[in-house]
């Protein structure tokens, strides 16, 4: 898989997902279930592929970025 998450959408992720998973934690509501969705975000950030890109094109890398050691 060719990379397609780049610097700031990736460290977006992170933060986000994070966050989410956070909540999941730590809230009492009934609705912080839905935290756990945190786990996509931070997933697709640590493996800098995100499958909803690749339908439509989207690549929010910098070309030196999408080379694959």
């Amino acid at each position: 898989m060719k990379p397609n998450v780049g610097g700031i959408d990736r460290a977006l992720r992170f933060i986000v997902g994070v966050g989410l998973i956070l909540v999941a934690l730590f809230s009492s509501h009934p609705l912080a279930v839905w935290g756990w969705v945190g786990i996509v975000p931070l997933m697709t950030s640590a493996i800098r592929w995100c499958p909803a890109y690749a339908p439509f094109g989207i690549n929010s890398c910098s070309k030196s970025q999408t080379q694959v050691h």
